[in-house]
């Protein structure tokens, strides 16, 4: 199987964190950089995966820091490490988004709400949402990038889901074999 979505490097990739990029812990967060653990394959698929697109974003909800579970300090403490790691191993991230609000209607940034997108193009111009994939493993994910007519990719894990992306997968190392 290929996709014939005809990328090149004008196209922008946006990348949910945790259950794309790290472990997704069940039933909680992640706090501490000691608790982020990359998915299988994910370090190994990011240098071609990045060749590919002209910006990498990461748009990730992260209410715990509302929560007072962390401060935003340390998130973004994590993020560059995380980002670090990405590019010692030959892969970037453009920038990474957080929504760190409350999960409820009043919240402004969270996925399925399109904020960080438009944050991203607003920073970076070039960006067209038409030309972008967004990469998510939940139904968040998948309304956000349809909601701003992007190509979508489902990463399969425990979450449920029932929104149906342009295709699932199960790794970020399978969309880069398919690329």
């Amino acid at each position: 199987m290929s996709l014939d979505w005809n990328i090149d490097s004008s196209w922008s990739l946006f990348l949910d964190r945790d259950g794309v990029i790290n472990e997704r812990p069940i039933n909680d967060y992640v706090l501490e950089w000691e608790k982020f653990h990359f998915r299988p394959n994910v370090l190994s698929s990011f240098s071609s995966l990045c060749a590919k697109f002209s910006h990498v974003f990461v748009v990730t909800n992260q209410q715990c820091v509302a929560l007072n579970k962390i401060s935003v300090s340390d998130l973004e403490n994590i993020h560059s490490q995380m980002q670090k790691v990405i590019s010692d191993n030959g892969g970037f991230i453009t920038k990474v988004f957080a929504a760190t609000e409350l999960k409820n209607k009043f919240s402004k940034m969270r996925k399925p709400n399109t904020m960080m997108a438009q944050m991203a193009k607003k920073e970076f111009p070039s960006v067209d949402f038409k030309k972008s994939i967004m990469v998510g493993d939940t139904d968040s994910d998948i309304i956000f990038g349809k909601k701003l007519g992007m190509k979508t990719v489902l990463i399969l894990t425990s979450e449920k889901t029932s929104i149906k992306p342009d295709i699932s997968l199960n790794s970020l190392s399978d969309l880069s074999a398919l690329l």
